[in-house]
């Protein structure tokens, strides 16, 4: 993961990005086929931009988010950074700067917790990997953090575990522990889906103002396309591994040209118990995911 020159123009770029996981029918014997995961998705992001990216459970929109922050590696294609990074991130200090700005926030916060830790050693762990401050520092800035996502007041927070808060307080420490260190890019894997309604709006606006005052740039993982709208500047439509179609937001929604688009627009609840509208007009059969036929996935 080179970093791209200059201080201009995007702030990641991804071409011909490709992840494949094999499928055997047991642990001793060779693969008899691959999903197609991700399979040549290229996109770029600017600094402060918000990238949805929707689609159905299964088409790769977790896998991308993975890849941009190192946690799995790609089969094929490059992707280039433009916050401070070595040309060569697999190795200690350099890993650790890399680190330092990308972070993501995981869909599922009961699993990306250690139980036995604290709300303070949970969220304060970036600011100790990277030697940021002394422990009082560590103390205020994770205070303001879990205050900034609504866990008021901070200090009856500090020293709880993950089992004694609810399924939205472990959600918004899980944003906390990924802004803590102010990073330049996140991946949002879902973020609010375990919020209520009315909770939703304030992290969505917490973290717009962090997108325009520190230049964070989002890579937003949902199926929610009112949440996309509400959070993102450009939309990325998944299936089976393929962006099929990729456009700024009021666009999209206003004038979709793929017929998958179509179909996830036209699955859209509307808050009316007598409106009526044609369903999409989709034919042909689902694609197998794993080896995929070499065309449009969606026929």
């Amino acid at each position: 993961m080179p970093e791209l020159a200059g201080g201009t123009g995007p702030i990641i770029e991804v071409e011909g990005l490709i992840k494949r996981f094999p499928v055997s029918k047991n642990l001793f014997r060779k693969p008899t086929g691959f999903i197609h995961a991700v399979d040549d998705v290229s996109l770029t992001l600017a600094r402060g931009e918000s990238l949805g990216v929707v689609g159905e459970s299964g088409c790769g929109k977790t896998t991308i988010g993975k890849l941009l922050v190192k946690l799995l590696d790609p089969d094929e294609g490059r992707i280039r950074v433009r916050f401070p990074a070595s040309s060569n991130v697999d190795e200690g200090t350099e890993m650790r700067e890399f680190r330092r700005h990308a972070q993501m926030i995981f869909q599922d916060p009961y699993e990306s917790m250690n139980p036995r830790r604290t709300i303070y050693d949970i969220v304060s762990e970036p600011l100790a990997v990277q030697k940021i401050g002394s422990v009082m520092d560590r103390v205020e800035r994770v205070s303001e953090t879990l205050t900034s996502v609504g866990l008021t007041p901070a200090a009856d927070f500090l020293f709880r575990h993950p089992h004694e808060l609810s399924g939205g307080q472990r959600q918004r420490v899980a944003i906390a522990r990924a802004l803590v260190i102010r990073p330049r890019f996140v991946v949002a894997d879902e973020p609010t889906s375990m919020l209520d309604v009315s909770s939703r709006t304030g992290i969505m606006l917490l973290m717009q103002q962090l997108a325009r005052d520190l230049g964070i740039a989002y890579l937003y993982v949902t199926h929610d396309l009112a949440v996309a709208r509400y959070m993102c500047d450009r939309i990325a439509v998944m299936y089976l591994g393929k962006v099929v179609e990729l456009a700024e937001t009021e666009e999209l929604l206003r004038n979709p040209l793929h017929p998958y688009t179509k179909a996830l627009l036209s699955a859209v609840p509307v808050p009316d118990p007598g409106h009526r509208r044609e369903p999409p007009n989709i034919r042909g059969d689902l694609t197998l995911t794993v080896n995929p036929p070499d065309r449009c996935r969606f026929l």
